[in-house]
């Protein structure tokens, strides 16, 4: 099996601030979501769980995983989706003239700018890890946790259910949600 999680709150989410790769930590609510979590899918068999470099995502995994005999990789290629000018913007749903506006708003149609990333770039590393590393476990049995952050993960979830670009964020996972992929 895959399974993704998305990291713990963090003072930016309550913010409603672009977080992308600027390696905000996980507040304090965060840690304690990721206690919860850790609680309520502790029956859950993992064999492995690969993580973003930002802090957030791993603390979120190291509080995770807890008391298992787990091992916790960091893989760059699930570091959040590069949000370049816009980050750390907030209130984005607000600002149609900010260029982070259109790619939550018109998926399909967004052009990354300024050294943003697209989606396409987003699509292509992801996928490069699933099939180098994670199908490869899946197809041997093992169960796979990745956890990592809003945008990366729902490419993940929408490549594996074929959900076009224009509905990119409807599979949006909340924080600190167990979500199985395959």
């Amino acid at each position: 099996m895959l399974y993704l999680m998305r990291h713990g709150r963090t003072d930016w989410n309550e913010q409603y601030r672009l977080q992308g790769g600027t390696d905000i930590p996980l507040n304090e609510e965060g840690r304690e979501m990721a206690r919860e979590a850790a609680k309520k899918y502790k029956d859950i068999p993992l064999d492995v769980c690969f993580v973003s470099p930002l802090q957030r995502a791993r603390e979120t995994a190291e509080i995770f995983l807890e008391g298992r005999d787990v091992p916790m990789i960091v893989d760059d290629r699930l570091r959040e989706m590069g949000f370049g000018p816009s980050e750390g913007v907030d209130h984005i749903f607000e600002k149609p003239d900010c260029p982070a506006y259109k790619m939550f708003k018109d998926p399909a149609n967004y052009v990354a700018e300024g050294g943003a990333e697209s989606f396409e770039e987003l699509f292509e590393r992801t996928g490069q890890f699933l099939r180098e590393v994670a199908e490869p476990l899946v197809a041997e049995g093992k169960n796979v946790l990745i956890v990592g952050h809003g945008a990366m993960n729902t490419a993940i979830i929408n490549r594996y259910r074929n959900i076009p670009l224009e509905r990119f964020w409807e599979t949006l996972c909340k924080n600190c949600e167990l979500v199985q992929v395959i």
